[in-house]
């Protein structure tokens, strides 16, 4: 529920930025691109408060209400007057407070939302049962990608058709009632007490470590206070850690769970050029579906915002049958850590595909246009955007379960995150990568017939292969 909120009018702020703000198009696709990247990255911030302060459930309700506020700030803007722009005005100072205290209260809500979730849901289940650990992250993603649908199809049609008013007080209804449905559930869940602040630990043994790095040390000193329950599978890397053991404030806790987050960031770093990729759904996909055939029929014509219908139905699809027939196939050991690797893998692997298919469509879409003044359908951008949803769920779903299972029990909300802050890294690199590209060749102009954007598809593509490689070296080595 939460999820269809914020894609509702994530995906088609474009729309309401432009047509009832009167903002430039350069200026709102600016902010559709800062709001988007926002959101994602605060979620490190709302699992460093749900794993340091707060519980889980207590982070996604104290969040959850600032969405809350921020979309109800919003929706009486779209009913106000006062509070819009008139007759093609740029909007007051009074009109932009508004408009940005609600877009970044509601960021603020998303981050802390998804930063907290997916491991309260991870809470309930524990760490030893893999099939229905695995089940529930497939579970999660089902349901994101429902979300995703319903904002794409009924929410995007309710906006073009109905207004803005409707939509934001559907969506207002909405994520109250989602903030209710979690709160019933409260005597029936489990509770990880924080545990304090993850970002202070691992400060502290870097920082000891440090102290300490001109100081020989045997091996007794380094294993005095350490027992065999303490070690992680990355015992042997980072050794230099090992000096923060002479400080006899820090355990080998502490050690062994800097190793394991230290170790998770180059696959985290590593999945981010897909997101860039990614990234095109919303920003140069979309552009393209605007000068192509849209119509249905005389009366009906698709709208751009709802190309994501498509591939969303497949993954939705492809989930629910993995889930109940897959999962009698595949044994606990192949539904591990290299499991997620692999999935992670392939997801980074199909996203090069995507590119190069992008790259021939927009060719063709540009011959036929130029040469034969001729829009092709819509339809012919359905393969790139199916390929890119694909790749999106086999790297984020393998994210959100692998960094569950690998991150130490008090940093799990936060290393979750990192799948969510992935997404945010993509978005903003998209950016950079935009204005350096259009600085120094001049690709990326107005009009579509007049760029060269299968050349811009085309760099995306080598980068996110080199990134393969990249992703490659560290998963071997994990």
């Amino acid at each position: 529920m939460e999820n269809m909120v914020f894609l509702a009018y994530s995906t088609n702020f474009m729309m309401y930025f432009t047509k009832s703000m009167n903002y430039s198009s350069p200026k709102a696709a600016t902010m559709v691109t800062n709001f988007i990247g926002t959101s994602f990255l605060l979620t490190i911030f709302g699992g460093f408060v749900a794993d340091s302060f707060l519980t889980r459930f207590a982070a996604f309700v104290l969040f959850g209400f600032i969405e809350l506020l921020g979309l109800i700030m919003l929706t009486l803007q779209a009913h106000i007057t006062k509070l819009q722009p008139q007759g093609g005005k740029k909007p007051s100072t009074l009109q932009s407070t508004v408009l940005f205290t609600g877009l970044y209260a509601i960021a603020i809500g998303v981050g802390g939302v998804k930063g907290s979730l997916p491991a309260h849901g991870g809470d309930q289940i524990g760490t030893r049962n893999q099939r229905l650990i695995s089940g529930f992250f497939n579970w999660y993603f089902f349901s994101v990608c429902l979300g995703g649908f319903l904002a794409v199809t009924f929410m995007v049609w309710i906006e073009e058709n109905k207004g803005w008013s409707t939509s934001f007080n559907i969506s207002t209804a909405v994520l109250a009632s989602a903030i209710f449905i979690f709160v019933v559930g409260c005597p029936m869940y489990r509770f990880k007490r924080p545990a304090g602040s993850p970002l202070t630990r691992i400060v502290n043994v870097f920082v000891s470590a440090t102290r300490n790095r001109n100081r020989f040390v045997t091996d007794a000193e380094v294993t005095q206070n350490h027992n065999s329950t303490d070690k992680s599978i990355h015992h042997n890397k980072f050794k230099f850690l090992n000096k923060a053991k002479l400080n006899n404030k820090i355990s080998a806790t502490q050690v062994e769970e800097t190793r394991t987050f230290l170790a998770l960031l180059p696959i985290f770093a590593s999945t981010i050029v897909m997101n860039c990729c990614v990234a095109q759904m919303g920003t140069f996909s979309v552009q393209q579906g605007m000068v192509t055939n849209r119509k249905l029929s005389r009366s009906f014509e698709i709208p751009v915002a709802s190309l994501n219908a498509i591939p969303l139905l497949c993954m939705l699809s492809s989930l629910a049958l993995y889930e109940l027939f897959g999962k009698r196939i595949l044994s606990n050991s192949e539904r591990s850590s290299s499991f997620n690797l692999k999935r992670i893998g392939s997801g980074l692997a199909l996203t090069t595909i995507s590119m190069a298919v992008a790259a021939i469509v927009e060719v063709k879409r540009k011959h036929e246009a130029v040469h034969n003044n001729i829009k092709i359908s819509v339809f012919w951008l359905e393969l790139q955007f199916v390929l890119l949803s694909f790749s999106d769920m086999l790297t984020v779903g393998g994210m959100l379960e692998f960094f569950f299972r690998e991150s130490p029990a008090s940093m799990r909300s936060m290393s979750t995150a990192l799948g969510w802050c992935s997404t945010a890294m993509g978005f903003f690199l998209s950016s950079v990568l935009v204005e350096v590209v259009n600085g120094i060749t001049g690709w990326l102009r107005d009009d579509l017939n007049e760029s060269r954007l299968e050349l811009f598809y085309v760099v995306l593509g080598v980068l996110n292969t080199l990134n393969l490689f990249n992703y490659i070296f560290w998963a071997k080595r994990y």
